[in-house]
């Protein structure tokens, strides 16, 4: 495929994505460092063998995967020009989001509350990296949800008609990522322990 070919149009929009890809591709790399460290730490013996994952994880699990299906149908219903639909579906996203977001920090309350910290001299190494990788991924998903306002703001003003929907294709794959992301990583602090 010769990528010079095509509009200047299409040129851009594949570009974007582009960079979209290689953001993505640099912030797995950024937590799979992380993880791995997390791995290597395990070895010390003052690691905490016996800690429960906070019960808030599961609700923000479940919270999380539910905004992908939305975020998808906003999408899907957007490219049709269905936009009353389109809107329903971009709140929805945004009200989960915001959910999720909730539910990480009534997590890290639950942790304090069974004793274990995240900083200080009663802090443990495992649990100061579980704050370290929950709270990066939350900082993306502050990203995300900026980027769900700026969608539902552009829908709004009609943006996206004729088929340029590149936003909400964009911030479709964005989510879409912060969620699989935090699947993985709840799965990885569910089984290495």
């Amino acid at each position: 495929m010769d990528y010079t070919e095509g509009t200047e149009q299409h040129k851009i929009k594949r570009a974007k994505k582009m960079m979209l890809w290689f953001g993505i591709i640099s912030l797995s790399m950024s937590f799979a460092g992380l993880t791995s460290a997390y791995v290597v730490s395990k070895e010390r013996p003052d690691w905490l063998t016996d800690f429960q994952i906070p019960q808030a994880f599961y609700s923000s699990l479940v919270v999380i995967l539910l905004s992908s299906i939305t975020v998808h149908l906003a999408k899907m219903a957007i490219t049709k020009e269905q936009n009353k639909k389109g809107m329903l579906f971009l709140i929805a996203t945004l009200l989960l989001g915001s959910a999720f977001v909730f539910f990480q920090f009534r997590g890290f309350s639950q942790i304090i509350a069974n004793g274990y910290y995240f900083t200080g001299s009663e802090s443990t190494i495992t649990t100061s990296f579980i704050y370290l990788v929950v709270l990066l991924h939350l900082a993306h998903v502050s990203a995300a949800l900026i980027s769900i306002l700026v969608v539902i703001y552009n829908h709004y003003k009609l943006k996206y008609t004729n088929g340029k929907t590149l936003g909400i294709e964009l911030a479709a794959t964005f989510w879409h990522f912060v969620d699989i992301l935090w699947i993985y990583l709840f799965l990885f602090f569910y089984f290495v322990r």
